[in-house]
């Protein structure tokens, strides 16, 4: 598989997330926190252990703490975002959770050492300022469950460079069957001590469940990791961004939703953030080759002694 092929596929996962929003909003608001994330990834675990189970038999010590160590970067993701969305509202909370695009970069040279691409970094503000006008947000003000979306956030970033580095180290079935399993576990024993743990008491709420469990889930993270094993994972930061441009489509297909004249022109520009990324600006690495003339130069300009 080549690049091109795995941002197709993860554009095809970007897709698969856009519909959470619907499953989500059909029958969820009786469940607690813990216990949604816990169904939702513990059914997932059994999904994806009856299909691939003979990829089970080839796990190793390595894939155990990686998928363990994913896993709490997906409770984390989902537990600060869901308890942030209790007190903020959803379009904000969608603008928040978006900042996954620009915590992915700040995350990549930090770790690398090295700037992002030029033409990364233009995608990411481009993007960003997309979200913002698709999302409707109306106020910069943060409260304690905008710092919840935040938080989120950068767990989501901190996940998708983990699976770009980590997951090329690692058999992919079971490095993905596993993270599904851990997180369905720890939310359990969260929600057992924190939540009266219950199960969806109607169809709506079990559709939902398995909705997320089986698309977004099991399906959505296995080709995830699939996919980053041959692309950067600033290109799979940048791609997520498309999530909420997904999500309003279906919002529009399925419920009714219109985008405004504002939110439109969002649209638009998350969608050609993608295509500046895939244009080569310049010279992307003008500034660590800045850093290395000012450097010579100093070596040169010192007297010999």
């Amino acid at each position: 598989m080549n690049q091109k092929k795995a941002d197709w596929m993860l554009v095809l996962v970007t897709v698969l997330w856009g519909t959470s929003y619907l499953f989500m909003k059909t029958g969820l608001d009786d469940l607690g926190v813990f216990t949604f994330i816990a169904l939702r990834f513990f059914i997932a675990f059994v999904i994806m252990a009856l299909f691939f189970h003979r990829a089970l038999f080839h796990t190793d010590f390595r894939t155990l703490v990686y998928s363990l160590l994913q896993s709490l970067m997906l409770l984390g993701v989902f537990a600060f975002l869901m308890f942030g969305m209790l007190t903020t509202p959803a379009s904000k909370a969608g603008f928040l959770n978006s900042l996954t695009v620009i915590f992915v970069p700040i995350l990549h040279a930090l770790i690398t050492r090295h700037l992002p691409p030029r033409r990364v970094m233009t995608g990411a503000g481009v993007s960003l300022i997309g979200i913002f006008l698709l999302t409707g947000t109306s106020s910069l003000m943060l409260s304690s469950g905008d710092l919840f979306c935040i938080i989120g956030a950068l767990f989501n970033a901190g996940y998708i460079i983990l699976a770009g580095h980590v997951g090329k180290q690692v058999p992919t079935l079971a490095f993905s069957i596993w993270q599904m399993g851990f997180t369905g576990v720890l939310s359990l024993l969260l929600a057992l001590i924190f939540e009266p743990f219950q199960l969806p008491a109607t169809l709506a709420a079990w559709t939902s469940v398995l909705g997320l469990a089986i698309l977004c889930s099991a399906v959505g993270y296995l080709l995830q990791n699939i996919a980053q094993k041959f692309t950067s994972d600033l290109h799979a930061g940048l791609i997520f961004s498309l999530e909420p441009v997904f999500a309003a489509l279906f919002a529009y297909l399925f419920v009714g939703e219109r985008l405004s004249v504002q939110a439109s022109i969002g649209a638009v520009l998350v969608l050609l953030s993608i295509v500046i990324m895939e244009i080569k600006i310049g010279n992307d690495r003008k500034m660590p080759r800045a850093w290395f003339a000012v450097s010579l130069f100093k070596k040169h300009s010192r007297p010999d002694k």
